[in-house]
């Protein structure tokens, strides 16, 4: 396993980070353990859950798994998407936190957070606020390290700059989407990440099974994730999405590599991602992905695998400023 400093905190993450999406009552916990414990004896210290994943039933589980290694693990929870019936268990007010993070830290049998990602933004919630209270949880020890997850790159910059104004603990790592079909993230906030030297932990990076040989232009099985979840068949449903998909299992072919192992290299190859989450529902879904650190991937290899997918315009529309706008001839 390699392992990378997560942005400028000093602490070794390894390139892989588990999460806990999948942890979920319908699957045997035995299951839940085997998976955990393959993912240690790989070298995997960064696990990732969330109080919203199943009601916080894989803080749960989750909780049960860590007691042998917590100190050895990097952990990571998240607060913002509704969890009950009461219009105020959701958000980013500070009265929601508060009541959040005791919550997660309960069912995950902790003391504190490693990074605590503030999952949405929230448009209702002042910014500074929701920082002062983090702020106030890393006084407290309950939180190390500030996160954010799904916010834009200007939000994210504007939190920034608060709590440099204000001498608030600021953000220590971003976790956006980021795959073959989505790479959005490319165009401001990898840079912005880099800029600031946040870590990088990036989800999805096998698009919902989408990016695992599964899927192609005629082929999408009925037992799929993108068949049964409204919100991956949403995501994931444009034409292109499954064009790539079946380019990428050819390459992945001719290379003699999983299609998902691939994947994941390509994701974790970009110099501003410090780790790929990866779930799995069981320890051979957690095999094809663990593929992905026995792909040597050079600079060559991540071209032609970016060239099977559609390339996202840079942040200003003008083509020239990838070249070096300053290196260009002028006519």
């Amino acid at each position: 396993m390699e392992y990378r400093f997560l942005g400028r905190t000093g602490v070794r993450v390894s390139r892989i980070c588990f999460g806990t999406a999948s942890f979920g009552p319908d699957i045997d916990e035995q299951n839940f353990a085997a998976v955990f414990h393959r993912c240690r004896d790989a070298g995997i210290n960064f696990f990732d859950t969330s109080n919203a994943y199943y009601a916080g039933h894989s803080e749960e589980v989750l909780g049960t798994l860590i007691g042998d290694c917590r100190n050895e693990i990097v952990l990571s929870s998240k607060v913002a998407i509704p969890t009950g019936a009461d219009v105020n268990a959701r958000g980013l007010s500070r009265r929601h936190i508060m009541l959040a993070i005791e919550n997660s830290l309960k069912r995950l049998r902790t003391d504190r957070l490693d990074l605590y990602y503030m999952h949405q933004f929230d448009s209702n919630a002042s910014i500074e606020l929701t920082l002062r209270a983090l702020d106030d949880l890393v006084q407290q020890g309950k939180v190390v390290y500030p996160a954010v997850s799904n916010w834009a790159a200007w939000q994210i910059a504007t939190a920034l700059g608060i709590s440099a104004r204000e001498g608030l603990a600021r953000f220590e790592c971003v976790q956006p989407m980021y795959n073959l079909v989505k790479r959005q993230a490319e165009v401001e906030i990898l840079p912005l990440a880099q800029a600031e030297r946040l870590g990088v932990a990036v989800y999805s990076p096998l698009g919902g099974g989408l990016l695992t040989g599964k899927y192609d232009t005629t082929h999408r099985p009925a037992d799929g994730k993108l068949a049964w979840d409204a919100q991956f068949a949403a995501r994931y449903g444009e034409a292109v999405c499954f064009e790539t998909a079946e380019r990428l299992t050819a390459h992945a072919k001719q290379q003699g590599v999983h299609p998902g192992a691939l994947a994941i290299a390509w994701v974790i190859s970009h110099p501003a991602v410090t780790a790929a989450i990866i779930g799995a529902r069981n320890v051979a879904q957690l095999e094809d992905s663990l593929g992905a650190l026995e792909v040597h991937m050079t600079p060559e290899g991540r071209d032609k695998i970016s060239a099977l997918s559609v390339e996202p315009p840079v942040a200003t529309d003008r083509r020239d400023e990838k070249f070096g706008f300053f290196d260009l001839p002028r006519v």
